[in-house]
């Protein structure tokens, strides 16, 4: 790895040590904004849309990045910090079953009504209409997900590798967005 790397990655670690809120939401609100400027491409937006890009990267900041930092800390404590398997497959199921469904429906709601500017009205009807398929899909992805991070990651790595791999569950919540939002309510 370069110098330059290296001691990026070793300067990140750090802060990760020595701030960890403030560098987990600085993360997740970066990561939320790559996320989205690559969704807008992906989705033809020719022209990148500054005020969605700066309301994904408050969304990333202001919510998932605390959000994951104290959710994990509480599961820390109430498991104790163990990583059997039996352990790790509760971790997953409680995440599955609580922040799982809460997180993809704050983000539907999120962007119908700020991202679109949509009437609460068709965001209700979207999401009751693509609610059940999303979750369902985020119950075939995020557990594997979630193995993976209770079982290897320390503690200070979770949220980040959560964010890391949420920058790709980003850009698919995105697209699946844009396409219900080209199907009427």
């Amino acid at each position: 790895m370069g110098s330059v790397a290296k001691n990026g990655l070793n300067n990140y670690v750090k802060q990760l040590q020595e701030h960890p809120l403030r560098t987990k939401v600085i993360t997740a609100g970066v990561l939320s904004g790559f996320s989205d400027i690559v969704s807008q491409k992906l989705t033809g937006i020719q022209k990148l849309q500054f005020k969605r890009l700066f309301l994904k990267v408050f969304l990333g900041a202001a919510y998932l990045g605390p959000f994951g930092h104290y959710f994990h800390i509480i599961l820390e404590k109430i498991f104790k910090g163990k990583k059997d398997s039996k352990t790790v497959a509760k971790k997953v199921l409680i995440e599955q079953l609580t922040s799982s469904p809460l997180n993809n429906l704050l983000f539907m709601i999120y962007y119908g009504l700020v991202i679109e500017g949509q009437p609460w009205v068709n965001v209700k009807a979207r999401v009751k209409k693509g609610y059940p398929s999303v979750q369902y899909t985020a119950w075939m992805f995020w557990p594997a997900v979630g193995w993976i991070n209770y079982k290897f990651m320390p503690l200070h790595f979770r949220v980040v590798f959560h964010s890391l791999i949420a920058f790709c569950w980003g850009i698919f919540l995105n697209l699946r967005a844009r396409s219900m939002a080209l199907t009427k309510p």
